[in-house]
């Protein structure tokens, strides 16, 4: 059986529907709403999470069961049920009409599967068994939580200021490149961790110094604020 193909998916902006009003609904319809789609979910019932998530304005709502031709426009289609006439049915829509679609747990009628997702602000990692044992999965994931702190957002953050001020300067890949290997063994991650933000900041640009580079541990840190601003207000 030939492997599945990773990718990250931009669903900002774009039309996605949720079939089904349970919790496992739900939680789908969470992840696509926190991902940028607009989500509009089909179901006669709904349980509290999903309606939770329709009062917070992250989802709409229509109170009916689907039928052929409600899925006309959506870019990507997830269905939670296991009624396998309601299945076919779905499948059969989505193919004539080209859409990503999964139906939970049912591997033989998804044309893309969902991995166990790990997020830390700008780093994801996603653990996925290509359907085999979605469980295990969530275990794996469970354990890299160990290793990859939520601190380790702030840490990715401080990286992607330093390299767009390399870029922006024109310092080449490889340069760039030797720069992030000092940068990633250095102390910087553990001193985030420990709670220490702003030697952190020194000791990154003490390492830019090295490499004749100008960038003020005075602008990081404006940076990095300004970051967490645009975090929050979009949480």
């Amino acid at each position: 059986m030939p492997a599945y193909y990773p990718l990250m998916l931009d669903l900002r902006g774009r039309s996605a529907i949720v079939i089904g009003g349970n919790s496992v609904a739900a939680e789908k319809a969470a992840t696509l709403a926190a991902s940028g789609a607009l989500v509009r979910v089909l179901s006669s019932t709904y349980c509290p999470e999903m309606r939770h998530l329709a009062e917070d304005q992250q989802v709409t709502l229509a109170y009916k069961a689907y039928q052929t031709g409600a899925l006309a426009g959506a870019f990507v289609v997830v269905a939670a049920t296991n009624d396998q006439q309601l299945i076919e049915a779905i499948w059969s829509e989505t193919q004539e009409r080209g859409q990503l679609v999964n139906i939970v747990d049912v591997p033989k009628y998804c044309n893309f599967i969902v991995p166990s997702i790990l997020r830390r602000g700008q780093l994801t990692i996603a653990v996925s068994t290509e359907g085999a044992s979605p469980g295990l999965a969530k275990r794996i994931r469970h354990e890299l939580e160990e290793h990859f702190p939520p601190t380790y957002g702030t840490y990715i953050r401080l990286a992607s200021i330093v390299r767009k001020h390399l870029r922006t300067s024109g310092v080449s890949y490889e340069r760039r490149d030797d720069f992030f290997g000092d940068f990633f063994d250095s102390v910087v991650l553990a001193q985030v961790v420990s709670g220490n933000l702003e030697q952190a900041i020194a000791t990154t640009e003490n390492i830019l110094q090295r490499y004749d580079i100008t960038l003020p541990a005075s602008d990081m840190a404006a940076e990095l604020q300004e970051g967490k601003r645009y975090v929050n207000s979009n949480a």
